[in-house]
């Protein structure tokens, strides 16, 4: 059984056969499937997806950093909202009860701060960040952290707030050895997607390096999906490919990287 611990399958990319898609994860043994925020317009379609397969999806609600524009402010409290008054949510699932307690949430994510494209809302994506951190810390949540051009900047706030070690993972992990054990160091877990799979030496590396109980395979469905479906839709019945990988340059079965990616899940997010 497998953990897929971040995609978005409620993308208007599954539109045409999401049920399809679904069920093939359930079929490469992909049973539980993780879910971030992206951003208000993105939440409709992610409580839609819950609401149908509530059994097999969690939630998260976070800022995406690309999402931080002008009207950030405004999309942090559609955050707030969702997180601390869950009432007013339509989601169902295992993770809800009578109080509606905001328990159902298993993680802030997904969050971070993205400077590939440019640094017009730098300042605003660092305080984004900074917000929801302390989000996370109050409501005892693990944070999905997503780092783009940006691993210096992350690391630099995360010791400014000065909590020396955090629960969450550095999903779509991108940086070099050194920034692995630097994360590994400060308590996050590293996710690991299609990436993996590319010729590129240092993910292999990076892989080899951190222990396996800090890593959690991932998809980021639709996105970066792995070899031989590279430059394709990804999904989530793609991350027997990425615990191959992952074997293979372990040196292990890739039943040992399954069992312990998803128990790996299962005790960040509290499964």
């Amino acid at each position: 059984m497998y953990v897929d611990t971040h995609c978005h399958l409620y993308d208007e990319a599954f539109d045409a056969d999401r049920a399809a898609a679904v069920q093939r994860a359930l079929d490469a043994g992909v049973t539980t499937m993780l879910l971030p925020d992206i951003d208000s317009t993105s939440t409709p379609q992610l409580d839609a997806l819950l609401r149908q397969y509530p059994q097999h999806f969690r939630p998260m609600a976070g800022l995406h950093p690309t999402s931080v524009k002008d009207d950030f402010e405004q999309e942090l409290n559609h955050v707030y909202n969702r997180l601390f008054n869950p009432s007013n949510s339509s989601m169902i699932g295992p993770r809800s009860n009578s109080l509606n307690l905001p328990l159902k949430y298993i993680a802030v994510g997904e969050i971070g701060m993205d400077l590939y494209w440019d640094r017009t809302y730098e300042a605003q994506q660092r305080e984004a960040l900074k917000t929801q951190m302390l989000w996370a810390e109050k409501l005892d949540l693990p944070v999905c952290l997503h780092i783009r051009k940006a691993h210096n900047e992350v690391f630099g706030l995360l010791r400014d707030l000065g909590r020396g070690s955090y629960r969450g993972v550095m999903h779509c992990f991108g940086g070099s050895v050194q920034e692995a054990q630097r994360a590994v160091e400060m308590g996050f877990h590293l996710g690991i997607g299609g990436v993996v799979t590319f010729k590129n030496a240092t993910m292999a590396d990076v892989v080899k390096a951190v222990p396996l109980e800090r890593l959690l395979l991932e998809t980021d469905a639709p996105y970066l999906s792995p070899v031989p479906h590279r430059g394709q839709r990804n999904e989530s019945c793609y991350i027997p490919l990425i615990a191959q990988r992952i074997a293979d340059l372990r040196g292990i079965t890739v039943a040992e990287v399954a069992e312990a990616t998803s128990a790996n899940a299962r005790r960040l997010f509290r499964l």
